[in-house]
């Protein structure tokens, strides 16, 4: 995905001042950040919802500000000067230097009554303390339950009873141009109620699984497999926003906000929530578990900013391809198991029509490993409906290195069409970059030319891992999994950008 001269930000505040591209983590878990299933624990929704609600009239936001507000709670957090706590492209706007403490702040929703929060991924993670204010000013030590950063979503706990919640709706049922009401601490203010409609839905930004070390503390990069199926909205949301809600006008949860779009760093129309209907199963599973478990069916298609370039290259019309055009199924997977094959075009899962490869994977990422989902698909041109049992994620694969598969590593370098060279001490000390390296040549008919990424460009992080040479490009794109890229960069007009591509292998 290419967003020129703008940034697509998460939207955490660091001491009240915009923090570009969220909150990056550090290779050094603190102990208040382990992660723990609670033992039997209260199901996320047995608190009765709170009195009050009932229809609101079209443009009449009282009832749910009335039922949000209450169950939306202000999150601060803060870093040790060892954590090296640092965001992509070096030292995080606002944080203080000379080894003091770093803090930031966002937003929470109390999901259950006995304290549960729903936050995201990027306000808590490697956080050396989490802190919890609810509206009322009562302040709590929260403990972390678990985080999953392919939703860029988390699970807190608080020792209290009685608390007010929101109840869950239905994000499947929210419609374009639908009122919604935003609540949270933008900036670190008090509680804030926006609200806008529903600009889209399904949206994929290329945010989550932006650059972040491993949980193992070795820097090893975890691949691309962030699901981002987001609810756009105009609801005017700023950084602090983070983990805050997007509710209906019954006051019902539809959308946990994660992010922005922006030149500036602050709200310029563009707002982007994690559907509710995702994140119950997230949620539930990290209550239960302290971890997601995700089905899986195995398939690979092509990144939906990539989409229409990969399927021209196939000499196909775009437009004639009404579903998820399946570039390759992994051997064994439960898409092999199935019978579905490259070329394959599908449809539906579950009777639900794909209107996108976003919707697909987030229908995909609500099933745990084991249960069977319905797909029809479409092959030469004739419907077929199969039934595939899903997997569960496989362990992660080490990447080849570049000498050992030069063939691979031939053809990719053709398909970028660039040249690359390690950055000068000079501009990586103006850049404030521990890692990159800059675009020397771009070729006429290749990717980066396709794309628009100009020479003087700096490539920092691809999927997730830091890049320093060109061998470290080499290595970052022979272990990319099923031929999507995420592709972290500087402008040379010094502009934070984010590209999506396909390789098509």
């Amino acid at each position: 995905m290419k967003m020129t001269k703008s940034a697509t930000l998460l939207l955490g505040s660091m001491l009240g001042l915009v923090q570009l591209l969220g909150v990056s983590c550090s290779s050094k878990k603190s102990p208040a950040a382990e992660v723990a299933a609670p033992a039997a624990p209260e199901p996320l929704q047995k608190a009765t919802a709170p009195t009050g609600r009932g229809p609101s009239t079209m443009g009449d936001f009282v009832v749910a500000a009335r039922v949000a507000s209450p169950a939306v709670v202000h999150i601060k957090t803060s870093y040790p000067p060892s954590s090296g706590y640092d965001n992509i492209y070096g030292r995080p706007s606002g944080a203080r230097g000379g080894g003091q403490v770093a803090r930031a702040s966002g937003s929470g929703i109390l999901i259950a009554a006995n304290g549960y929060i729903a936050t995201n991924n990027h306000v808590v993670e490697n956080a050396a303390t989490i802190q919890v204010i609810l509206p009322d000013k009562r302040q709590f030590a929260a403990r972390l339950v678990g985080r999953d950063p392919n939703t860029d979503l988390a699970l807190l706990k608080i020792e209290a009873t009685d608390l007010p919640t929101l109840q869950f709706g239905n994000s499947d049922s929210v419609q374009v141009g639908q009122w919604v009401v935003a609540v949270g601490y933008p900036f670190s203010l008090n509680t804030t109620v926006t609200a806008g409609i529903v600009s889209a839905k399904a949206r994929s930004i290329g945010i989550i699984n932006r650059p972040s070390r491993s949980d193992d503390g070795q820097g090893k990069a975890a691949g691309n497999t962030g699901v981002e199926s987001f609810i756009q909205t105009d609801a005017a949301i700023n950084p602090g926003n983070s983990g805050g809600a997007l509710v209906n006008t019954q006051g019902e949860l539809v959308g946990i906000n994660s992010a922005i779009a922006s030149q500036t760093g602050s709200y310029a129309g563009y707002a982007f929530a994690i559907p509710v209907n995702l994140a119950k199963k997230i949620l539930g599973d990290l209550q239960q578990y302290g971890a997601v478990r995700r089905g899986v069916l195995g398939v690979a298609f092509p990144a939906p900013a990539a989409e229409e370039q990969y399927l021209s290259q196939q000499g196909l019309q775009p437009g004639a391809v009404n579903g998820v055009y399946i570039t390759g199924v992994l051997p064994g997977s439960a898409a092999a198991g199935a019978g579905l094959r490259a070329g394959d075009v599908i449809q539906r899962i579950d009777g639900v029509t794909l209107n996108s490869s976003a919707e697909f994977s987030e229908r995909i990422a609500r099933h745990q490993p084991g249960d069977v989902v319905q797909l029809t698909y479409l092959r030469n041109r004739a419907p077929a409906t199969v039934s595939a049992t899903l997997k569960g994620e496989p362990a992660a694969a080490t990447a080849p290195a570049p000498a050992s598969n030069p063939a691979a590593l031939a053809t990719i370098r053709q398909k970028l069409g660039a040249s690359f060279a390690p950055l000068s001490d000079a501009l990586r000390q103006r850049l404030q970059l521990r890692a990159g390296v800059v675009v020397t040549d771009v070729r006429a008919g290749g990717f980066f030319a396709q794309l628009g990424i100009p020479r003087g460009t700096v490539i920092a992080f691809i999927n997730g891992q830091p890049i320093s040479t060109p061998q470290d490009i080499d290595a970052a794109l022979l272990a990319a999994q099923r031929g999507l890229i995420q592709l972290l960069a500087i402008a040379p007009d010094g502009s934070r950008v984010v590209f999506d591509f396909s390789l098509g292998t």
